[in-house]
């Protein structure tokens, strides 16, 4: 079958769709009629052919039928799903499959074959785009940032592609198994898998070069949502974390975070939603450009969608526990400490709601043998709620969850959100644990230090560990602080560790269908298998 690959072609013109630079995506609005001749006659067009390419991130890609939008979908679905401290309680049981890890071998999936098809398509268009940008009229400065825009979108494209469809490093003998098919120019014929050590060498040149351009152009972005130097060096460093090659990763992390300064308490708190100075990169979301139930707020704004009809998204229990009640990352959890007089420990005040324990909102539902307590714990949980959200009502819906979030939230309805994809938080973890590999043990605690008590998320906090324990508290504290951001099952694969969720009766927050032990081993070393209709177009698989 060609299915794909002949759709990633007849995509570029879709993608270099021309129209006035706006604020947002409006004038990018796919059609087939524009040939690369026109798209790149001039920087001004090349332009629009980058927007374009960022507009793929966050559009709804119909052939994949519902909720298959770009990064939304990899963030949801590949990262937290299948993690260890992420539970949607209502999903749980017809999601099981995906969240266990068991549809990494079934090569007819369309969850196993979406992210190669969508970073694929990143991948054609931003090498039609290096191709062609030559020959674009215009100032030799914006031809250069221009290059270097697709050249990171390109290296990003393949990190998350080697991420999914390749073995973790440390289980690939140095990079000698095998990564993704690595293609370099606008053809589409066979062409062999690579090692995954030539895959990085790839993604390492291609942001060298980037890094370059973008020096020599003195240009800057116009839009958070397009790459530009700040972005190659947070895609460098996620690299470099993911090769296990620590000196790098060090290296570059700071010099993602310089330009974007740690984001306020009260910016941490406005619902993740909309970008501030923290945010390195990111996708656009507004009412004008809704894609309505599939959007990624559906699912996971305390005030979106789902959250009205009882489908709240709730944390790990033992994660959120580990951490003093002075952190305000902490706090933006239902957790058991803000309600001490209530118990949280059975079913007698949280019980089980259709099968998931939560609080009830709505009275008539308890029926005549509700508890007082139970209603009381209700009341408490909505008013807490409410008091914290930045948009308000938090979780208007038939009931609450114990641990239920109030970190995201939804400018519009039924999903609207702007997405952040690097944070200047991620970077000071890479730095921290770079540094820990690296045995430079000071720098790992100023990086932990600064994120923690500078940024005043928990201003009692100090970081005194050493040896095991200073990896495992910044293990943990990547955990709290990227939580729902798409990271968990990466930074478990990367890690070699294995997913434990206990099931409430003992002791954690996981609906019985994914209360499961999956260990690194299991599902192909949690590999994604390259998809079928991949190997019967591409001969040179074999």
């Amino acid at each position: 079958m060609k299915t794909i690959f002949k759709y990633m072609a007849v995509l570029l013109a879709g993608s270099l769709a021309l129209g006035s630079c706006s604020k947002d995506y409006l004038d990018t609005v796919p059609t087939d009629s524009t040939s690369p001749t026109t798209a790149f006659a001039t920087t001004e067009n090349a332009a629009q052919a980058i927007n374009g390419i960022c507009e793929m991130m966050t559009t709804q890609h119909q052939y994949y039928q519902q909720g298959f939008n770009g990064e939304g979908t990899i963030k949801l679905i590949y990262g937290e799903y299948p993690g260890n401290d992420f539970c949607f309680p209502q999903y749980a049981p017809g999601w099981s499959p995906i969240m266990n890890q068991t549809y990494m071998q079934r090569t007819t999936s369309i969850y196993l074959h979406y992210p190669w098809y969508y970073y694929y398509i990143l991948v054609s268009n931003a090498n039609s785009v290096i191709a062609h940008i030559h020959e674009a009229a215009g100032e030799e400065a914006d031809r250069e940032f221009i290059k270097a825009q697709a050249l990171t979108f390109r290296a990003y494209a393949y990190t998350m592609l080697v991420q999914l469809y390749a073995h973790r490093w440390c289980d690939s003998d140095n990079g000698a198994s095998n990564g993704v098919v690595l293609r370099l120019d606008e053809s589409t014929g066979g062409l062999e898998l690579s090692s995954l050590a030539k895959c990085y060498e790839r993604i390492y040149e291609d942001l060298d070069e980037a890094i370059e351009l973008y020096t020599s152009s003195g240009r800057s972005r116009s839009n958070f949502w397009e790459p530009d130097l700040s972005v190659a060096y947070a895609v460098y460093a996620r690299a470099a974390l993911n090769r296990e090659d620590w000196p790098t990763a060090q290296a570059m992390a700071p010099k993602a975070y310089a330009a974007h300064p740690l984001m306020s308490v009260a910016e941490y708190r406005s619902g993740f939603c909309e970008p501030n100075d923290e945010w390195i990169w990111g996708t656009y979301g507004s009412a004008n450009e809704n894609i309505w139930y599939y959007a990624h707020g559906v699912t996971m704004g305390y005030n979106g969608y789902n959250a009205g009809k009882g489908y709240g998204i709730i944390a790990n229990r033992e994660l959120i526990d580990l951490f003093p009640a002075t952190d305000i990352r902490k706090n933006l959890f239902l957790h058991q400490e803000l309600f001490p007089e209530y118990n949280f420990t059975d079913n007698s005040e949280t019980g089980p709601v259709e099968g998931f324990y939560g609080i009830v909102t709505d009275e008539s539902a308890y029926g005549p043998d509700a508890s007082e307590s139970g209603k009381a714990l209700r009341k408490a949980m909505s008013e807490y709620a409410n008091s914290v959200a930045a948009y308000k009502p938090a979780y208007d819906a038939a009931y609450y969850y114990i641990y239920g979030h109030l970190k995201f939230a939804v400018t519009a309805q039924p999903g609207v959100s702007n997405i952040n994809h690097f944070r200047s938080s991620e970077m000071y973890l890479t730095e921290a644990e770079a540094a820990y590999h690296n045995n430079d043990i000071p720098a790992a605690q100023a990086a932990m230090n600064a994120l923690n008590r500078d940024s005043q998320r928990d201003p009692s906090y100090s970081c005194t560990a050493t040896g095991e324990a200073l990896l495992t508290e910044i293990r943990n504290y990547r955990r709290l602080e990227l939580w729902g951001e798409g990271f968990s099952w990466f930074d478990y694969k990367r890690w070699n560790l294995p997913i434990e969720r206990k099931s409430f009766e003992k002791g954690g927050t996981f609906q019985s269908s994914v209360a499961v032990t999956i260990q690194p081993g299991d599902a192909n070393q949690w590999t994604w298998d390259i998809p079928l209709r991949e190997v019967d177009y591409n001969d040179a698989i074999k």
